[in-house]
């Protein structure tokens, strides 16, 4: 099932992907209740909502669709559209939540929040930051591949250059990628220092981060 909403330019455009039409159309309303945020697409599958040719400024997955897809596959298919990525689940289920942290989701919310509290997700994933909930940091923190920060050579490329004082057009245009692409790195970079309780919201933040585990050489002290 796939709905539009007419468009607002100042307003973050949000895709929804829930098979539970009641809870679809509750977490979309609340959506759209702020002046902020829009949803102009809902679907049951992630490959309803790519389906509907819809830009995206973030995207809301049910966990757990009755398709049979897991987060892993969902979230990989969703990389198609440069956005982050908000899960949101009753949190029964910490496998499947140390399955879409791994997979590069951008956080996590529960169903049963107070609707400030999914807003709030919402807009800190369209901002490029970690939603880390109290279910989220749980799950993670019981997952020992989240240890150490492992980035994969682009993604450490694209630390570096960022730690340098490197924009992200600049970075874009110094490794032939788009800007979307090098965005999407750094949130994937940030997730993956959230999960390990290393936190880098900030650029100064990402310095740090790369300064610690040896990307960037320090700055000589004169």
């Amino acid at each position: 099932m796939s709905t539009g909403t007419s468009e607002v330019t100042a307003q973050a455009r949000i895709g929804i992907v829930d098979d539970h039409p009641a809870v679809m159309v509750g977490v979309a309303t609340i959506v759209n209740h702020e002046p902020d945020m829009c949803v102009v697409a809902t679907a049951a599958s992630v490959s309803e909502l790519i389906a509907t040719g819809q830009s995206f400024d973030g995207v809301m997955l049910d966990l757990l669709l009755a398709d049979g897809s897991t987060p892993t596959e969902n979230i990989a298919s969703l990389g198609s559209l440069n956005v982050p990525v908000l899960v949101y689940t009753s949190g029964d289920r910490p496998a499947l939540v140390r399955e879409a942290a791994r997979a590069g989701a951008a956080g996590m919310v529960r169903k049963s929040e107070e609707p400030g509290e999914i807003v709030e997700a919402v807009r800190l994933v369209v901002r490029g930051e970690v939603a880390a909930s109290a279910d989220w940091a749980a799950a993670i923190e019981s997952d020992p591949q989240f240890v150490p920060v492992q980035l994969s050579p682009r993604e450490a490329e694209i630390l570096g250059h960022c730690a340098a004082g490197e924009t992200a057009v600049r970075v874009a245009q110094l490794l032939f990628i788009s800007r979307e692409t090098v965005l999407d790195h750094i949130r994937r970079i940030r997730v993956k220092y959230a999960a390990a309780k290393r936190p880098a919201p900030t650029k100064i933040d990402l310095y740090q981060r790369a300064l610690e585990d040896g990307i960037v050489a320090p700055i000589p002290q004169i």
